[in-house]
């Protein structure tokens, strides 16, 4: 299948970050794949949020119901944490199994439905919540805003963010954990003809992130990762884009089906997990990606 975002990513001149020579099926067959995530025991997690389901990379079931969980990533002892689209909530799945949530509200009102998580070195826990998966969207929120939150694991303590955006979606932190990027799938933060953009949040001196600033527009930005270099990979309507730390385009990873998340993982983090729709792709990379905190 060759898609047009496929013939416009192909004009970007590759800064070999990739090699596109290495794109290959993990495996296919599902509804809508999202959040990958590799475990350090060498397993990969990706939901598949209308079967309310969360796979492993073999096509074997890890959890169900998921609560059509959305993004998914590790915590420093490498238990799952999810951002649940149908529950509305953020949830730490336990070693025996066994689910605890870990916020579902903020000052009394239900999120919308948690779209994308990260973990900060220090357990702290990044998310997203647009109206994505919330029946009615919008006119059925109790916040009355998409937000961006922070959440204390210890205390269960919800801080906001950020609530101006369209769309959060996808975040991450760079290497040195001193900018959080998140991206406005429908974000128009700036004059622009493109529908969507990256913001990058620093860090403050109490620990929080603030004082937002464009980073990059691009069009439906999804899924975001970095890498130890510093760069962006975002997953988008042009493929998965690749940005240098001040926000240039340096080159695309052209996927069969439009990808809607990515993941780097492998024994050497150099493997680039890619959910787009029906199936998991995989592309080795030359640079390694920033994993989740965990402890082997």
């Amino acid at each position: 299948m060759v898609s047009a975002f496929l013939l416009g990513a192909a004009a970007v001149a590759l800064g070999g970050l990739h090699d596109p020579a290495t794109i290959s099926v993990l495996t296919t067959g599902y509804k809508f794949t999202e959040g990958p995530v590799w475990r350090a025991d060498g397993t990969l997690l990706f939901s598949d949020i209308p079967a309310d389901r969360i796979y492993t990379g073999t096509g074997h079931v890890f959890r169900e119901p998921s609560g059509k969980s959305n993004g998914l990533t590790l915590d420093r002892e490498g238990r799952l944490i999810a951002a649940e689209h149908a529950t509305r909530r953020v949830t730490r799945t336990e070693k025996d199994g066994s689910i605890t949530v870990l916020a579902e509200r903020f000052e009394g009102k239900r999120f919308n439905s948690p779209n994308d998580v990260v973990v900060r070195s220090d357990g702290m826990i990044f998310f997203t919540d647009p109206p994505y998966g919330l029946d009615g969207g919008m006119k059925n929120s109790e916040l009355g805003y998409s937000g961006t939150y922070a959440l204390n694991p210890e205390t269960g303590a919800v801080t906001l963010i950020s609530k101006d955006f369209q769309r959060p979606n996808g975040l991450c932190l760079s290497p040195d954990e001193n900018t959080l990027y998140v991206a406005d799938t429908q974000g128009a933060h700036a004059p622009s003809d493109i529908s969507g953009d990256i913001m990058a949040f620093e860090r403050n001196a109490d620990g929080g992130y603030s004082n937002g600033k464009l980073f990059c527009h691009l069009p439906g930005p999804d899924g975001i990762k970095a890498d130890v270099k510093g760069n962006v990979w975002a997953t988008c309507k042009e493929g998965v884009n690749i940005y240098d730390p001040q926000g240039q385009l340096l080159e695309s990873v052209n996927t069969p089906e439009e990808p809607k998340n990515c993941s780097f993982g492998g024994p050497d983090g150099k493997t680039l997990y890619v959910t787009a729709l029906t199936s998991v792709y995989t592309v080795k990379t030359t640079v390694a990606g920033v994993h989740p905190a965990h402890k082997p």
